[in-house]
Formats: C-alpha cells, sequence, structure tokens
C-alpha cells in the first residue's frame, strides 16, 4: 500500500508542476497579447513564489498539527481554482493576482509528500520513495510544454489553464478514498505495518518525543544551526534549478532561434531525462545506507555530485550548436534533480520525530522558494539591462549549483533539532 500512498503523492506533485510551469509556457502568447516587457515577465514569473514561500512555514506546522489526508486535498482544491480562474486574465495585474493564489494553495505539496514519507516508508527506503513522489515535478515540467501548447493551438492559452485546474479537482476524489495513516488503514498488513516500523529504533529521540506527539519546537527549529543549512542550501540550489522552471522556454525561442514547432518536439527532453534521474538518485543514496555507509554520507554523495555536475549549465552561452546546447542542458537538469531525492530526505533525517518532519520540511522548502523567487526576476532585469543576453543569467545559475554542493558538503550534519533538555540519541550509523 505504501508504494501506492507514494503514487498519489507524486500525481499531486506532477499536477502543482503542470500548473506553475504552465505560465512559463503561455508566457510568449500573453506577452504577444498583453504586450509585456522582459522585466515584467520576470516579476509575473516569479509573482506564484511570493506567496509560495510565505505560506511554507505555515503549511509545515498545519501538516503536523491535522496530517496530509485533511491539508492536501484542501490545498489541492485551492489551487486548482486560482488555475482555472487564469483564463479570465486580462492583463498584468489579472495574472499576478491569480498566481498568488496559486501560490497559497501549492505552499503545503512539498512538505506534504516529505510528512507522507516519513510515515509511511522506512528510513531504508525513504530516499527511493522521495525520488518517486519529487519525479513530479519533472513530470508535470514535461508535460507542460505539449500540454499547454496543444491546448493553446486548438483553444488558446486559456484552455490550458482551465484543463489543468480540473485535473487537479480529480486527484481530490482519488486521495480521499485511498490516504490514511498506515496504522489506521485497512488494506496495510501486519507485516507491512511492521516494515513501515522496521527502522523507526534507529531514528533520533528525545524522552519528550518518545513518550507521544509534541508541539512543534518552533524557538529550537529557529535556532537549529542545521535547519539553516537545509534552507539556505536550498536557496542556492533553486536559485539554479528556477531557469528550467521559468525562463527556459523564453531563452530557447527568444535567444536562439527554436520555432514554436521545434520547441514543442524538443524542450521537453532534459525534463524527461530528469525523471530517470531522480529516481536513480534516491536509489544510490538509499543502496549506500544499506551498504553500511552513514546517513550523513549517504545524503550527501547525490546531492553533491549531482550539484556539481549541473554546474555545467555555465557553458550553455558558449555553445553555438543547438543539438549540443540541448545535450548539454539535459546533463545540467539531470544531474540537478539526481540531487533531489537526497535533499528531500534530509528533513525526515533531522528532525527530532515523524512529528515535526513537516515543519522542518516547511523550513527546507521556503529556502527553495526564496530561490525560485529571486532567480525570475534577477533574470528579467538582466536581460533588459544587457540587451536580452543570457550570459549572465546561465554563468550565475553555475555558480550557485556549486555554492549550494559547498553548503551541503561542509555545512550540513544530519543530526537531529534538539527539542528538550534531555539527552539526545545520535542517530545509527
Amino acid at each position: 500500500m505504501r508504494w501506492t500512498i507514494v503514487g498519489f503523492s507524486a500525481l499531486g506533485l506532477t499536477i502543482a508542476y503542470l500548473d506553475r510551469a504552465a505560465l512559463s509556457v503561455a508566457m510568449p502568447y500573453m506577452s504577444d497579447e498583453f504586450h509585456i516587457s522582459d522585466a515584467m515577465q520576470g516579476v509575473m514569473l516569479s509573482a506564484f513564489f511570493w506567496t509560495y514561500a510565505l505560506f511554507q512555514i505555515p503549511s509545515g506546522w498545519l501538516l503536523d498539527r491535522f496530517g496530509p489526508r485533511v491539508v492536501y486535498p484542501i490545498a489541492v482544491g485551492w489551487w486548482s481554482i486560482w488555475t482555472a480562474l487564469t483564463a479570465l486574465a486580462r492583463g498584468v495585474g489579472s495574472v499576478m493576482v491569480f498566481r498568488l493564489g496559486l501560490g497559497i494553495g501549492e505552499a503545503p505539496v512539498q512538505p506534504a509528500n516529505v510528512k507522507v514519507v516519513s510515515r509511511w516508508f522506512p528510513r531504508k527506503e525513504r530516499a527511493f520513495a522521495s525520488s518517486l513522489f519529487d519525479m513530479g515535478q519533472q513530470i508535470g515540467t514535461t508535460l507542460s510544454i505539449p500540454v499547454v501548447t496543444g491546448l493553446a493551438f486548438i483553444g488558446g492559452w486559456r484552455l490550458a489553464f482551465v484543463v489543468i485546474g480540473l485535473a487537479g479537482m480529480l486527484w481530490i476524489v482519488g486521495w480521499l478514498a485511498v490516504y490514511r495513516e498506515p496504522e489506521e488503514h485497512p488494506r496495510v498488513s501486519a507485516a507491512e505495518l511492521a516494515h513501515i516500523h522496521s527502522d523507526r529504533e534507529n531514528e533520533p529521540t528525545t524522552a519528550a518525543t518518545a513518550s507521544g506527539p509534541t508541539e512543534v519546537p518552533w524557538r529550537n527549529l529557529v535556532s537549529d544551526n542545521q535547519v539553516w543549512a537545509l534552507t539556505i542550501g536550498y536557496v542556492f540550489r533553486s536559485l539554479s534549478g528556477a531557469f528550467f522552471l521559468t525562463w527556459y522556454p523564453s531563452y530557447l525561442l527568444d535567444d536562439r532561434g527554436f520555432s514554436e514547432a521545434d520547441f514543442g518536439m524538443v524542450g521537453w527532453i532534459p525534463s524527461l531525462i530528469a525523471i530517470g534521474s531522480t529516481v536513480l538518485g534516491g536509489v544510490v543514496s538509499d543502496r549506500l545506507l544499506a551498504a553500511g555507509h552513514s546517513p550523513n554520507l549517504a545524503r550527501k554523495i547525490p546531492i553533491v555530485t549531482g550539484l556539481g555536475i549541473s554546474a555545467c549549465i555555465g557553458f550553455a552561452p558558449f555553445i553555438d550548436s543547438n543539438l549540443n546546447l540541448m545535450i548539454l542542458l539535459t546533463v545540467s537538469s539531470a544531474a540537478h534533480s539526481f540531487a533531489g531525492a537526497a535533499v528531500l530526505s534530509l528533513p525526515a533525517e533531522v528532525a527530532s520525530s515523524s512529528d515535526h518532519v513537516g515543519a522542518v520540511a516547511g523550513f527546507q522548502n521556503f529556502g527553495s522558494q526564496v530561490g525560485n523567487l529571486i532567480s525570475p526576476i534577477a533574470i528579467g532585469i538582466f536581460l533588459t539591462t544587457s540587451g536580452g543576453s543570457y550570459v549572465g543569467p546561465l554563468v550565475g545559475s553555475a555558480a550557485c549549483c556549486l555554492v549550494s554542493a559547498a553548503i551541503y558538503l561542509f555545512w550540513v550534519r544530519i543530526k537531529p533539532v534538539v527539542t528538550a533538555p534531555e539527552t539526545v540519541q545520535e542517530p545509527a550509523a
């Protein structure tokens, strides 16, 4: 049953990324209709992340308090409505309002998926399980190109937002029918439940948390060095990766001379390859853990390796051949995704108990959205002031990959967040 559950998590994230990536694919059509400058396009692409970032930490608290069965479908319903409303846009202002509403609804999605994995999987399977739901972002981004382009061709760009909004409503029905906590699920056998709890004794606990659920330790979280390491590491990872979610279509169409037909045929390749890379990163991390390596090492190897290789995106402006360019962008995107599953498994490694995973994941994903918020605005401003040159944005993306890799390598140390004065048991190596 746990694989069915994580499959629904992956589908939820797929729809979320289809929603958020739809604007970047529709932007060339909207720009022609609304006469939008490069700088304003950057602001519009960033608007979603303003509320998305702001509501990350409250979302984590809500998930720890009410659980994913309740919070997740409410969030999907909210964001689906705002997605469909985008079809009513009449200019820049209305688009931005709808994107701000979308950001509020999507804020719980990643903390919810992290919470689900922490509840439904033993530690030794969490990176792989995280890679399965994290595939959703690559699948959603991949689908956004043919879906939005095709629907725009059939009935205009507005139709795409209506159809994608309806997809979210259908997901809610399935989630409410399937999801329960593992201890309460009628389709979970005693053997599977024992497997889910098989290595919980190796997780960090305190006397306070061992006795039952406790309140989220906000003071300890805010002051904890490792929570800040996870947050800032994700800021720089997202600064490098947001390009593919926002300005990537405009880069190929406007700067590299791709036709709309060419873009529809090959633009989805980097995100498609990234799907397999995401799963591979999770498999590598869990196998390192199963081989007896410490969680610190098993999680860091795919993170640092992936981010280091992803920095090759900095060579993109200096490549003349569009074929070679697409190969380079595919490698960069795949390597960036290779790191994803291990990154997403870190909140469960750092949190003092499963009752606090949502809060830690909220902090981490807040860092992600700070990077996603800054990147499109910075790129738009740079394009305006440099006459449309992508050299700075792409080289800057490479630099952010390397900074993020350094943070995870030298700053992050997988250990529990201390929530009480009692002695904390260190996790098994």
